[in-house]
């Protein structure tokens, strides 16, 4: 029987610095694991690892992200459009094969415990391994971002880390473990300037706003152009054709137009249709390096792999 796979997404708060993230990503190799797919955004000042492998090397590879993180990423001094809470901010488990979200909720719990016990960064459960009901959403745990969470722990017990704390780690915040199904980070890119635009087309969109269901979605300035930011966490409820075909309606009222998209991370072929308006418009997008399971069959060198 073939061993089961887990992949994890670690987010962390770098991303104008590729030496930093070098370094880190060096830091993640554990016999075991696989390195997937990474990639850095300076304008969201953040980079998106992605590594899969055996369920306990994951772990590991994940905790020792999350230390060099901690050890190279200050928040003080960093600023980005795209939220955070930590400098390791997110760091999610997916189950991929022969292993289910349940044991993902066990394998988040075993690095959060680590990831405190090792480096004395607090942390904060979401989604499937939540130890809360009001910290199932990632928006939440984050509200705020790292400067509000600061001060809000220090005066409101419900907003205290799960573990470790009551306060943050000074320069490397808290990091918000968890355990989900897998997601696609789908960015649109379009005409104009004008955030405000998208920001209401965000509003329209995402779930929590009575839009389409297991979207989130934000409104940002990226590349010189008006950016909406989705993580879209069920695409079979909600397939990525039907995101683009209402974003492009609402665009259309706006008077702006989608001129083109991205995915951050990892595409599994699930989710993929070929002949959609959403697969054309996607820049840099090669199939034998961004669907996931061509890339477990060819992984990437790990940073200094001979």
């Amino acid at each position: 029987m073939d061993e089961p796979v887990v992949e994890c997404v670690p987010n962390f708060s770098e991303g104008t610095d590729p030496r930093r993230i070098e370094a880190i990503v060096a830091a993640m190799r554990v016999d075991g694991v696989h390195l997937l797919d990474w990639s850095m955004d300076a304008d969201h000042n953040r980079s998106v690892v992605t590594i899969a492998g055996k369920p306990s090397a994951v772990v590991e590879s994940a905790v020792r992200g999350a230390g060099k993180a901690a050890e190279l990423i200050d928040l003080t001094r960093q600023q980005g459009v795209h939220p955070r809470i930590g400098a390791a901010d997110v760091i999610p488990f997916v189950p991929i094969s022969g292993i289910k979200l349940e044991q993902c909720v066990l394998l988040a719990r075993q690095a959060g415990l680590e990831i405190w016990q090792r480096f004395g960064v607090p942390v904060f459960f979401y989604e499937a391994a939540a130890a809360r009901p009001d910290r199932a959403n990632l928006e939440d745990v984050r509200r705020g971002q790292f400067e509000g969470l600061r001060d809000a722990v220090r005066k409101e017990a419900a907003r205290r880390p799960d573990l470790g704390g009551p306060g943050l780690h000074p320069t490397a915040g808290a990091c918000a473990v968890g355990a989900r199904k897998f997601l696609v980070a789908y960015n649109i890119f379009f005409d104009s300037i004008d955030v405000s635009l998208v920001r209401a087309i965000a509003r329209d969109i995402r779930a929590a706003s009575g839009g389409l269901k297991g979207v989130k979605a934000i409104g940002v300035l990226a590349h010189g152009r008006a950016q909406l930011s989705m993580n879209i966490t069920d695409f079979a409820i909600t397939p990525i054709s039907q995101v683009y075909s209402k974003v492009s309606q609402l665009a259309l009222r706006h008077k702006i137009v989608p001129i083109a998209g991205e995915v951050i991370g990892l595409l599994p072929q699930a989710a993929c249709e070929r002949e959609s308006e959403w697969m054309r418009q996607l820049t840099r997008f090669d199939p034998q390096t961004k669907i996931l399971e061509y890339r477990l069959a060819s992984p990437l060198a790990w940073p200094g792999q001979a």
